[in-house]
């Protein structure tokens, strides 16, 4: 990772096991690792901290429901939000790339393409195999 890394990256699992893992990933990267296992803990820890990037389960919320990508969005247009998953299906990253996500990772991928995926959203730049968001987020200007 540069120099300039993020001092704060937001980690937001239900599930505790493969949170450990990510986060000892994180933080070789990365001074600071602040980890929530819920929604509404998400968006506080958001707001709160000011990270630079968050990295999301998919399914943190138990309905399945993208409603808490959608109001972190919201809340904190500059954050950059790298999306987890179990799911490889086209629908599924689309779904979470048009809810306001920047980059998709899949979870039997994070060892390899996780930290790539930080740092593309971070640079704005493309990572291969790695779903990424366009720098860009919106004509207001929020995200870049």
């Amino acid at each position: 990772m540069s120099d300039t890394a993020p001092s704060c990256v937001l980690l937001a699992d239900r599930h505790h096991g493969l949170t450990e893992g990510v986060r000892g990933l994180l933080e070789t990267a990365f001074g600071t690792v602040v980890m929530v296992a819920d929604e509404n803990s998400l968006l506080e820890g958001a707001a709160r901290l000011h990270p630079d990037v968050a990295v999301v389960d998919l399914s943190l919320a138990r309905d399945q429901r993208l409603d808490w990508l959608r109001a972190l969005r919201e809340r904190s247009p500059g954050l950059k939000v790298v999306v987890l998953s179990v799911h490889d299906e086209p629908s599924v990253r689309r779904a979470a790339m048009k809810a306001g996500a920047d980059a998709f990772v899949l979870k039997r991928a994070i060892a390899t393409d996780l930290l790539p995926a930080v740092e593309s959203v971070r640079g704005g730049g493309a990572t291969p195999d790695v779903a990424v968001r366009p720098a860009k987020r919106d004509a207001k200007g929020a995200g870049s």
